[in-house]
């Protein structure tokens, strides 16, 4: 078997608790908030000088799980799991991999679905609005926690690439490099737009109840709907094109009914229908809005001068078809660095696949993202 083709096997998920009374966390927002669990998986074995760390940041509706199996049956695997393991872009043989989940999210750690010590009851709307950099603080406790002084890398795409440049921004000497990917230092007004097209799906549901709504009765058609507008913007007209055109669903002709004529049409109800099991819809509200609230150069004179504190060597990628986070913003990002002679990479990665393309050209992106970790990790070593 070739090592690309090796598995990780089953992975047990951590968890870290912190901000106790009366040491709560500080959100931007200046609301306390504590105690703080954030939960994470490793792959890989860290080496004795602590030097071959890597964090991975997710993307919006994933969590920690980014690659392996949660039990020997799982037939799913980790979000990333072309990505990381033995002899692949992330290679588990020579690197030791963490992946955590956001604050704010529900794959553990604290967010709105979590109980408030306070009542006793999930938080819903009563958790306070959380950021991008709020969510690299609670990570920054984890990475102290596991006594890493110095990671090689923090990497991810899309809201993780968000993630993975506030790093080098905030903590500059605690990152050696950064791979932001499709990604961008601002949320656009379409971007935003499509958040709150989500939101209002969301809020319309009868179950929504204000964020009140029962576990076992959740806001599941709004959350669905929410999902299926989200899905669009992530694929591409090629992609969508070639994945289903104009075919039909179940059917030999047109039903002239309100039914399912179209592939796309089932596509969109079977990911919207299936979305509701696995996320949570609060999280669903406050996670885009710290995506809408993701923005670089607040407070500051332009992009570069928010780059300015940046140490670590920069590699980042887009896709040609990406319509969400287009190469256009990747490229400010690129300039903004080499204003501030930051060492910067940048590829932009031919793809039909759309804003997904990080998820799925690992293959494409593994050569020039292993040589770059490989001469971080020469230089750093």
């Amino acid at each position: 078997m070739k090592a690309i083709e090796k598995s990780i096997g089953v992975v047990p998920p951590h968890s870290l608790t912190f901000g106790q009374s009366p040491r709560e966390m500080i959100l931007e927002s200046g609301a306390r908030l504590g105690p703080v669990t954030v939960v994470y998986e490793t792959y890989g074995r860290l080496d004795r000088k602590g030097a071959n760390a890597i964090l991975i940041t997710h993307p919006f509706t994933c969590d920690a799980h980014a690659a392996g199996q949660r039990a020997a049956d799982d037939r799913r695997r980790g979000w990333w799991d072309g990505a990381i393991g033995p002899g692949r872009m992330f290679d588990t043989d020579r690197y030791f991999i963490i992946s955590s989940n956001v604050l704010g999210g529900c794959g553990g750690s604290t967010g709105p679905s979590s109980l408030d010590p306070a009542t006793g009851r999930p938080y819903g709307l009563r958790f306070p609005i959380v950021t991008i950099g709020d969510m690299v603080r609670a990570q920054k406790r984890l990475i102290d926690h596991l006594g890493i002084e110095r990671l090689l890398a923090v990497a991810g795409g899309s809201m993780g690439g968000m993630q993975a440049l506030k790093w080098a921004i905030d903590y500059p000497r605690s990152v050696a490099a950064c791979i932001p990917i499709a990604t961008c230092a601002r949320s656009s007004a379409q971007a935003i737009a499509l958040n709150e097209v989500g939101r209002q799906a969301i809020y319309a549901d009868p179950c929504w109840n204000r964020g009140d709504y029962e576990k076992r009765r959740p806001p599941a058609a709004g959350l669905g709907v929410a999902r299926m507008v989200g899905h669009i913007s992530y694929m591409s007209d090629p992609s969508m094109r070639a994945k289903f055109g104009r075919r039909l669903q179940d059917r030999s002709a047109l039903g002239y009914d309100f039914g399912t004529d179209f592939r796309v049409e089932s596509y969109l109800r079977h990911r919207g229908g299936a979305f509701p099991s696995r996320f949570d819809a609060n999280s669903y509200l406050y996670i885009t809005k710290a995506l809408d609230y993701f923005d670089l150069t607040a407070g500051k004179d332009s992009l570069a001068d928010a780059l300015a504190t940046v140490e670590a060597a920069c590699l980042l990628i887009s896709f040609t078809s990406d319509w969400l986070y287009p190469p256009r913003q990747s490229e400010e990002i690129v300039g903004a660095l080499v204003a501030n002679n930051i060492d910067v990479t940048y590829v932009n990665v031919p793809s039909t696949y759309g804003h997904d393309a990080f998820l799925i050209e690992t293959e494409k992106m593994a050569p020039v993202v292993s040589e770059f970790l490989a001469r971080v990790f020469r230089e750093e070593v």
